[in-house]
């Protein structure tokens, strides 16, 4: 069982985080921060007053994830039960509650969790597998937290080839466009963090393979509606998450659809990604031939349009086995494709149902006025077409429905990994002061979000997280406790470890 990072005394952390936690309204604290939420629930199972508040909000949210078929009845028992007076519970709890909280040992430990996720981060906090692909700047290799057990992809930027190819702000984009997404159908990221030669992105490891090579690499081209159905409905939820933070996306194609072990999809690779001005649009003509939507092409100003054609590529190809506008491996000019996606219309074989040629249709429109999703309605309107007509978006946003498909945990979803080339070395580029300023603000640490989350997955959480008996305040959060004496000599660190290695468990998880 990995060793477990004890709490820290809450002698010393209070004063400290008191002025580091900057946000410290209602909704960052306990609505967003998944181990803040726990605590204040905790909390509030404390207070009898505030108990049937917790318990219609678990109501609610299983309301919003009940089959169809369920959501009457579970409307009604929710009515009848908790709604014979309108009650807005978030706005109630955030008055008196959220100040009474914060007066609370249920705050203090969070303060302690929040001490221990500002822990630097460096690369003896992993441990180090196998290579798993190549980027652009550097390789990917597997990685655990020695920690908690957990396992990410490990996305390393050599700092001399950065410079080099003068990559600093593409990176740097890359890293903070990742820090603001949270959801399931997006690439996290975990951790940032440096090295003597590279700039590391610690990220939601993805096992079964891009959907490039499941369309081409595992039997006849392509799949069949169900499958196609799915994948196409989480890159939808994953689009709607990045244009809610106002980010577009610009490079949707199968080679960065990843899945996961369990055979769900997240979109990954957000080099091109970019933050759009409120009520603003942007210029740039970036992405990948067959896949730029002709406003790109043009180099006209666009928004979020484009990434609604990406997914009406995406849904072709993954129904026709081909892109909709060059053939697999055809040999043609960047001009040709670019002429073709411009003035030509898409064919339609009989592998395409009425539904899937309709939408294809709507989200391939030349002009992004006429386009699926570039409506008012937004992604909504993107997922109540027809197409959708099986799929129920609040379980599928709550991880809830089951992939058709499931990757075998005994393949290899790409080609021969032995096949990954070695990078040269990068001559003639020197490091100074001002790639140091550089680093600085690219290694950042731990991700609050995703911290936690693996905190709470992997059980630390539950571990350490005890109170005294009777819930009243354990030591290590009472003031009038004195912190715990420093370890005076060698012998003694020796004999500490010696005992701690003879425990039935082989660590020990102190709280304090």
């Amino acid at each position: 069982r990995p060793h477990r990072v004890p709490l820290l005394p809450y002698f010393f952390v209070k004063f400290y985080l008191l002025f580091c936690v900057s946000e410290r309204d209602y909704f960052s604290l306990c609505d967003k921060q998944p181990i803040g939420g726990l605590l204040f629930r905790l909390y509030c199972e404390t207070r009898p007053e505030l108990q049937r508040c917790i318990q219609l909000l678990d109501a609610m949210e299983d309301y919003e994830v009940a089959p169809d078929e369920k959501r009457k009845s579970r409307g009604d028992e929710i009515i009848k039960k908790f709604l014979t007076k309108q009650v807005a519970l978030h706005d109630y709890l955030s008055g008196a509650p959220f100040a009474d909280y914060q007066n609370s040992m249920y705050f203090d430990r969070f303060l302690q969790w929040k001490m221990l996720e500002r822990q630097p981060i460096t690369k003896d906090t992993f441990r180090q597998y196998r290579v798993l692909g190549k980027g652009g700047f550097g390789e990917v290799c597997a990685c655990q937290v020695r920690a908690t057990g957990k396992m990410y992809a490990c996305k390393k930027l050599e700092k001399k080839r950065i410079k080099k190819r003068k990559g600093e702000a593409m990176a740097l984009n890359e890293k903070q466009i990742l820090e603001k997404v949270n959801s399931r159908f997006v690439v996290s990221l975990a951790y940032a963090y440096e090295t003597k030669d590279a700039l590391c992105l610690v990220l939601t490891i993805m096992n079964g393979g891009d959907l490039k090579f499941h369309i081409y690499n595992m039997g006849t081209p392509g799949f069949e509606k169900e499958r196609v159905q799915f994948y196409a409905a989480e890159i939808c939820c994953g689009l709607d998450h990045l244009h809610r933070e106002s980010i577009v996306y610009r490079d949707l194609k199968p080679e960065n659809i990843l899945l996961d072990d369990n055979g769900h999809i997240r979109i990954s690779d957000l080099g091109l990604a970019i933050k759009v001005p409120d009520g603003e649009q942007i210029r740039g003509r970036v992405g990948t031939v067959g896949y730029m939507a002709p406003e790109v092409i043009n180099n006209e100003r666009y928004s979020m349009s484009l990434d609604w054609w990406g997914l009406g590529c995406l849904i072709y190809e993954m129904t026709a086995g081909r892109s909709p506008f060059r053939a697999r491996k055809e040999r043609v000019k960047r001009e040709e494709v670019e002429k073709r996606v411009q003035e030509e219309e898409e064919e339609y074989s009989d592998k395409f149902t009425e539904d899937t040629k309709a939408i294809c249709r709507m989200l391939l429109a030349k002009d992004p006025k006429q386009r699926l999703g570039c409506q008012a309605d937004g992604a909504a309107g993107v997922k109540a077409h027809p197409f959708f007509k099986n799929i129920n978006f609040k379980r599928l946003e709550a991880g809830i429905l089951e992939p058709s498909f499931v990757p075998d945990p005994r393949a290899v979803y790409c080609k021969d990994v032995l096949d990954i080339e070695q990078f040269s070395t990068v001559k003639g580029v020197n490091l100074d002061q001002t790639d140091n300023d550089f680093y600085s603000k690219f290694a950042t640490g731990s991700v609050s979000i995703p911290w936690q989350n693996e905190m709470i997955e992997t059980e630390c959480f539950s571990d350490l997280n005890v109170f005294g008996p009777q819930g009243t305040r354990p030591p290590d959060l009472d003031w009038n406790q004195p912190p715990e004496p420093p370890r005076r000599s060698l012998l003694d660190r020796i004999f500490r470890r010696h005992t701690r290695s003879n425990t039935p468990s082989g660590h020990t998880c102190s709280h304090t």
